[in-house]
């Protein structure tokens, strides 16, 4: 299966805004070593940073966010919000902003390595589109692993209002269709569509 394997801090300072979620992704984009390389941007580097930020924000690689882009753009409303919707509700990136996971890396091996089920049922798809009231839930055994447990635990996501958590029963749910002001991902939606469009 092809993987994204860029070195994630160097991803975040050359897109500018922390893809990854580590705390210290960006401490050295302000670094003057860092400043004199930037240059002036083109609209269509403009256009494609945009596009660079989606697949760095879920993980995903060029063929699927195309595939995505066509599905976003045959249904009703604004191409580009229903695009990031999308995504949000990928199996793996709820994974991750559930707390089960520290990144969207960690969420997609944990989805592929068996770790999570949806309903009660194994899914090792990571691309697999959780449906509003479906439960995702950590495996009993991986529920022993102090990793993954200190990891659900620790108080390392802020809530969000599509989302419900459930600690007692290391558990999640999709509780309504997330909506784009309330997706954490610093893009520009408009750019991406009409990145596409050309």
């Amino acid at each position: 299966m092809a993987t994204r394997r860029e070195p994630r801090f160097k991803e975040c300072r050359r897109l500018g805004v922390n893809v990854c979620g580590d705390p210290k992704a960006l401490d050295r984009a302000n670094d003057p070593a860092f400043k004199s390389k930037k240059k002036k941007l083109s609209d269509y580097g403009m256009h494609l940073i945009e596009k660079q930020k989606v697949k760095a924000y879920y993980g995903v690689l060029e063929r699927q966010l195309v595939k995505y882009y066509d599905r976003a753009s045959r249904k009703a409303g604004k191409t580009g919000e229903n695009l990031i919707v999308l995504l949000e509700t990928r199996l793996d990136n709820l994974v991750y902003r559930l707390g089960f996971a520290n990144s969207i890396r960690m969420a997609h091996q944990m989805v592929s390595h068996q770790h999570i089920l949806v309903d009660g049922k194994c899914v090792n798809i990571p691309s697999f589109e959780v449906k509003v009231g479906q439960v995702i839930s950590l495996k009993e055994k991986a529920r022993k692993s102090s990793q993954f447990k200190d990891t659900f635990l620790g108080d390392n996501k802020a809530a969000l209002p599509y989302l419900e958590r459930d600690e007692e029963n290391f558990s999640g749910k999709l509780i309504s269709m997330p909506e784009r002001k309330d997706i954490p991902v610093q893009i520009n939606d408009q750019m991406v569509v009409e990145y596409y469009s050309k």
